[in-house]
């Protein structure tokens, strides 16, 4: 038995040798449906195939070689002509199809589409023209299919970047709800405990800011002589001269009570007291009258306290020592500025209540 088999392989070794000498002899190119045509009129299985294809001549042309072929070998001759272009088509789409599978993330149809044009493309199951036009036509209705899923997949982000953007809009005006003072439309003590600390977020640019701290006068008086309402007008009064005599980019607080506070970027000592001394002049130089009753309520008038930041390690040195000046303004006969220095700290026995007075 294996005598037999190893002279059939013997046999085959020797008739694929003389086609591939005859092919070579011939200049026939080495393609299947050519060792095709040549193994079988070699093998004289079909004198008629044999007889065309010996009439062909010593160097016959592809043209020729084809036209015998397509003659005796329909079934395989038939996409022989344009297997060349059919063969680009392929690695081209084949490339195409390696990219949209790399983009075609959750759309599971769209891959499978793909995955049936490859297949049909790799098996040659067909002729070219309906290859191509079967290719075509899914990846045409795969294309719409992922247009209009891409169309619903961006109005739906566009819908929640608007849903978002509002959400972000009104998380905004929550969070300057949060950090204002609804009596004075200042910031408020939060956003002042916020905005205190990135003074020093640079311990080189923290030399050249500074600040001012406020304490209306006698404030105690306004509210038990005249009421609330006349008390929450002097605070909003204050607020008013403070914001016009500073820069719209100055920081300014009410920090609580009777207090605000400003803080100063890029400043020096000697402009930061000019800046304090004009708030305190303008709010002494401004009357608080009922303007039905005409009734005088007396001048405002305010201590404050000055701190320049290179004289403080943080922020909370810095408003404590800001406060002892203050203090000092206030005990040294109030309606006046004082700079923190550090005998401040050790001449200071401190009365808190002198505040309120």
């Amino acid at each position: 038995m294996s005598t037999s088999a190893g002279g059939k392989k013997v046999q085959m070794m020797d008739a694929a040798t003389m086609v591939l000498a005859t092919m070579r002899k011939m200049g026939i190119a080495g393609i299947p449906r050519n060792y095709e045509l040549v193994y079988e009129a070699l093998n004289s299985s079909n004198p008629a195939l044999t007889r065309e294809f010996d009439s062909l001549g010593p160097n016959p042309t592809q043209g020729a070689l084809d036209e015998v072929g397509a003659k005796y070998f329909a079934h395989h001759h038939k996409t022989t002509v344009v297997d060349g272009a059919h063969d680009k088509i392929t690695d081209e789409l084949e490339t195409m199809l390696r990219t949209l599978r790399k983009e075609q993330s959750s759309l599971e149809s769209y891959a499978q589409l793909l995955g049936e044009t490859y297949h049909r493309i790799s098996t040659k199951s067909a002729s070219s023209s309906e290859i191509l036009g079967g290719i075509i036509n899914m990846l045409s209705s795969a294309t719409g299919d992922t247009m209009e899923k891409g169309k619903v997949a961006v109005q739906e982000m566009v819908e929640r970047a608007v849903e978002m953007e509002q959400v972000k809009l009104e998380l905004d005006e929550y969070k300057r709800i949060a950090n204002t003072d609804p009596l004075t439309r200042l910031a408020n003590r939060r956003a002042f405990d916020d905005a205190l600390p990135e003074i020093y977020n640079s311990k080189r640019e923290a030399m050249y800011h500074a600040l001012i701290v406020c304490d209306i006068d006698h404030f105690k008086r306004f509210n038990d002589s005249f009421g609330h309402p006349v008390g929450d007008r002097v605070l909003g009064v204050v607020a008013a001269i403070m914001r016009s005599t500073l820069r719209k980019d100055v920081f300014i607080a009410r920090t609580g009570g009777e207090e605000f506070a400003v803080i100063l970027h890029g400043t020096s000592q000697d402009v930061t007291m000019e800046v304090a001394e004009r708030i305190r002049a303008a709010i002494q130089k401004t009357p608080l009258r009922n303007q039905k009753s005409g009734m005088d309520y007396g001048p405002i008038t305010v201590s404050v306290g000055v701190c320049m930041a290179s004289d403080a390690e943080n922020g909370t040195d810095l408003y404590n020592k800001a406060d002892i000046a203050l203090y000092m303004a206030k005990n040294s006969g109030r309606n006046q500025v004082q700079i923190f220095n550090d005998k401040m700290a050790g001449d200071i026995d401190k009365n808190w209540l002198i505040y309120r007075k």
